[in-house]
Parts: C-alpha cells; sequence; structure tokens
C-alpha cells in the first residue's frame, strides 16, 4: 500500500497529490480503485481510494499508531563521507523522532555553512522517503548543524539522555529503568568523543552508556544504539 504525508489537514473527503507525493505516485504507477493511506501534520491516518490522475477519495480516518511511545533525538556527530545519508534513513526506519547534526571536537568532516544547508535538504528528503518507506507517523526533522556546546545545552529539553562512549559506561538497559517520555541520544563521530565532552553531556544531566566490548563504526553505533532503546521501552514489542 503506498503511503503519503499531507501538508495540511484533509478536510474534504476528497485530496489533490501534488509536489514530492504526485512524483512518488507517478512512480509507483498507482492506478483507479488502488488503497493509499494518507497520513496528516496531526497525525491522522486517512485510508483513501485513488481515482484518476493525482486524486484520492478519502475512504475513513483514524489517529495513527505507528509511532514509538518515546520521543528519542539523535545528536550525532558528523562523520565523514555520505555516512549521514545511511545514517538518517536507517535512523527513521528503526524510530527515530529527531536528528541534530553535531560538531564534535574529533569530527574529520566539517562543511562549512552554504554546504550544511545543502545537505541538510538531502537529508530532510532522504527522512521523508524512509518515513514513507516504513510507514511513518511523522516526518522525523533533521535539524541544523550545532556545536557541541549548543547540543550540550539542548538536552535540558529531554527527560532523560544518554551518550554513548567507547571507553565505557552503563547498559541500557540500568539506565532506562522507566520509560521517559523524552530521549536524546548522543553518538560519536570515526574519532569518538573526547572525555570533556562526555563530562559535559553528564554535567547537564546525561548518563554515559555502552555498547559493549566491541567498537562500532560510526554508521553502525547509531543503529545499535536506537535499536536497544527502542527495544528497552517495549516500541519492538
Amino acid at each position: 500500500m503506498a503511503w503519503f504525508f499531507s501538508e495540511t489537514e484533509i478536510q474534504s473527503d476528497t485530496l489533490l497529490l501534488s509536489g514530492e507525493n504526485a512524483k512518488h505516485a507517478k512512480v509507483l504507477r498507482l492506478r483507479a480503485g488502488e488503497a493509499v493511506t494518507v497520513v496528516t501534520p496531526s497525525g491522522e491516518q486517512c485510508e483513501c481510494e485513488y481515482t484518476d490522475e493525482n486524486t484520492l477519495r478519502v475512504l475513513s480516518r483514524r489517529q495513527c499508531e505507528n509511532e514509538p511511545d518515546v520521543f528519542v533525538t539523535l545528536y550525532q556527530a558528523l562523520p565523514k563521507g555520505d555516512k549521514m545519508d545511511y545514517i538518517v534513513q536507517k535512523c527513521v526506519e528503526l524510530g527515530i523522532s529527531r536528528i541534530v547534526p553535531v560538531l564534535s571536537a574529533r569530527c574529520v568532516s566539517r562543511p562549512d555553512e552554504k554546504s550544511l544547508r545543502k545537505k541538510r535538504e538531502r537529508w530532510q528528503k532522504i527522512a521523508l522517503q524512509a518515513a514513507m518507506q516504513s510507514r511513518r507517523g511523522i516526518i522525523p526533522e533533521v535539524a541544523d548543524c550545532v556545536s557541541f556546546a549548543q547540543a550540550a545545552r539542548l538536552t535540558a529539553e529531554n527527560e532523560a539522555t544518554i551518550i554513548f562512549y567507547e571507553m565505557g559506561g552503563a547498559p541500557v538497559r540500568d539506565i532506562l529503568t522507566q520509560t521517559p517520555r523524552t530521549l536524546g541520544m548522543f553518538i560519536g563521530s570515526e574519532g569518538g568523543f573526547e572525555e570533556q565532552e562526555v563530562r559535559l553531556v553528564c554535567g547537564n544531566g546525561g548518563k554515559a552508556a555502552t555498547l559493549g566490548k566491541r567498537i562500532l563504526r560510526a554508521e553502525t553505533a547509531p543503529l545499535a544504539a536506537l535499536s536497544i532503546i527502542m527495544y528497552q521501552t517495549g516500541n519492538f514489542d
């Protein structure tokens, strides 16, 4: 079944697909009578029927139940090359709610402001496509890139914060004894985090966590960490 996101609430019983949705419908080669799902900004899931070129008829409505019950923000230190594309795509599939790119001390990749704007636009498009593929109830936001100090301050928005540190920490199961409504998770770039960065996050109420004895690649660590969090909070049930 095709899965779309509407930029506005659907007030009538018909909907005209436009922009990226129209392009996606063309790629899918939708035909009259095919079932289509459209999710609105408020999370309303509308079951529709494709009638003719880019036009849908709304058949039923209900609240989308595909979202995790914990809002997880990934603070990802910028990795080299195009690894961030993969991280965004797979984390959206796994249930991330927001991604904040971070420039940490050991980041080799340090694009200028113009390049960052272009990259963010691409990452947001990847997030949209991954949300459609995995049938999410929201399109996770890819925020502007921030410094590590800014990211550490942003953790005040979360009920709990975990920084995954290659030099050791507590198992996630020992940190998440209860499920928070909002959770921040820090993942380093290829060089990991400096000790002072870990202290800064922990000084703002965060906890250092381990992903085990093996050192994971920069693009593997966020997927492993998020999977553990989703499992620990019951969002893989």
